[in-house]
């Protein structure tokens, strides 16, 4: 069992299970082995003011998951719903691709993989928004 693998830059910050790590002076590497552990590197994290769009909205919500402020039984069912939301915008094959891995990971209630594939949206709803300004 490999477990997911962290690698840290020197002094930087890792929210896991909802307890902040600050990792030391030198790059490191560790394995968490607790299959359903919740990980946010913070440089990745984003910030109440940052959400401004659909898919920071979700990305959020799924975030609120991971930081241990949202019970991800409350949760799920309105990520789900938000997620079908995002598909009705969302209509090409490879959004589409990347709602449903976010879908699927809801359903297996891995959080970390469905902020994972949502983050992937956000440059193209960044274009999306450019456009239609």
């Amino acid at each position: 069992m490999s477990g997911l693998v962290l690698k840290l830059a020197p002094k930087e910050r890792v929210l896991i299970n909802g307890i902040v790590i600050e990792n030391g002076d030198r790059r490191s590497r560790f394995s968490i082995m607790t299959p359903q552990a919740n990980v946010l590197r913070l440089r990745d994290a984003i910030h109440p003011e940052e959400v401004n769009t659909p898919v920071r909205r979700v990305c959020y919500a799924a975030q609120l998951v991971l930081s241990g402020d949202t019970d991800p039984k409350d949760a799920r069912q309105q990520l789900l719903r938000r997620v079908e939301e995002l598909s009705q915008v969302f209509t090409d094959a490879d959004s589409r691709r990347v709602l449903g891995k976010a879908t699927e990971a809801l359903v297996a209630e891995h959080y970390y993989k469905c902020l994972k594939s949502l983050r992937s949206l956000l440059p193209r709803e960044e274009r999306l928004m450019a456009y239609h300004q």
